[in-house]
């Protein structure tokens, strides 16, 4: 299994048309050959002293985070997920502006070293 994680901020008001952007590459993910995909928003977030997902994301006033993942069979299926993603057309961003700043948004693969979840 291979994950890939994303962490970004997103106002409340916006929530709506990230849940249906979300739903769209949830979709085309599932098509490319994801397991899974999990989309959530901070709830019981704490901040820290040092650091915290708000200070992660340099969330603003009326700003949340949201913490999403893809769960992936294997890191070669992800690689050629992503080259086709990246060029989907229904997933290029049109000439509304994005719900959330990607500037502040950060994501990486990571490669799991204890897997307790029913999906290999």
């Amino acid at each position: 299994m291979y994950i890939d994680g994303f962490v970004l901020p997103l106002r409340e008001e916006r929530l709506q048309d990230y849940i249906a952007m979300a739903e769209t590459f949830a979709r085309r993910a599932r098509e490319c050959g994801a397991l899974g995909v999990a989309e959530s928003l901070g709830d019981g977030l704490e901040h820290g002293h040092t650091t915290d997902f708000f200070r992660a994301v340099q969330a603003e006033d009326g700003e949340n985070v949201v913490f999403s993942f893809v769960l992936w069979p294997d890191k070669p299926t992800r690689d050629a997920a992503w080259e086709k993603l990246m060029t989907d057309p229904e997933l290029q961003p049109g000439p509304e502006p994005m719900p959330f700043d990607g500037r502040r948004m950060f994501w990486g693969g990571f490669k799991p070293f204890v897997n307790t979840l029913a999906v290999q």
